[in-house]
């Protein structure tokens, strides 16, 4: 059987799995925490449930449950800190998702500050308020893709590190 790095081809999709997690962590509804996941369960089933280690694979499995929670709660997060309503982190998510299609990542930064700034605006008549709020779950969405590419790179770097010794 052919190898590259001492791994078989079911190891180096484990490994590309991995790789792809980390991107996907930076593309907006991409599943990077998934495929990270994936990659550590793929190689897992494929050593016969031996490498990674038990506590290797239950670190790792858990910083992918952190990531998956970042993804899927971290841009409301940042809009309820700002002060959003949960109405309006609702309303900004779809939009957002919505004018992802339309004009792809920038879509959902737009969609999601625009929104949080027009129903905060309704809702309060604050204008600087509703720009503060705004402010807070752009930067909030932002913030979160970067701590998800953080910790899939870290899920990779840990992954790579067990096999190696």
């Amino acid at each position: 059987m052919v190898t590259f790095l001492g791994l078989d081809p079911i190891g180096l999709l484990a490994v590309a799995l991995l790789v792809a997690g980390v991107v996907g962590s930076l593309v907006p509804l991409a599943p990077g925490a998934l495929l990270s996941l994936a990659g550590v369960y793929l190689f897992w089933w494929h050593t016969g449930f031996t490498d990674p280690g038990l506590l290797a694979l239950a670190a790792l499995t858990l910083v992918g449950v952190v990531t998956l929670l970042v993804d899927w709660f971290g841009g409301a997060i940042a809009a309820s800190a700002g002060g959003a309503s949960t109405l309006t982190s609702l309303l900004a998510g779809a939009v957002g998702v919505v004018l992802l299609f339309v004009a792809g990542p920038l879509g959902i930064l737009i969609g999601v500050a625009g929104t949080v700034f027009v129903v905060e605006y309704v809702r309060g008549d604050d204008a600087e308020a509703s720009a503060r709020t705004a402010l807070y779950a752009t930067v909030g969405m932002l913030a979160s893709n970067l701590v998800q590419a953080a910790l899939t790179f870290g899920m990779l770097v840990g992954f790579l590190f067990v096999l190696i010794v």
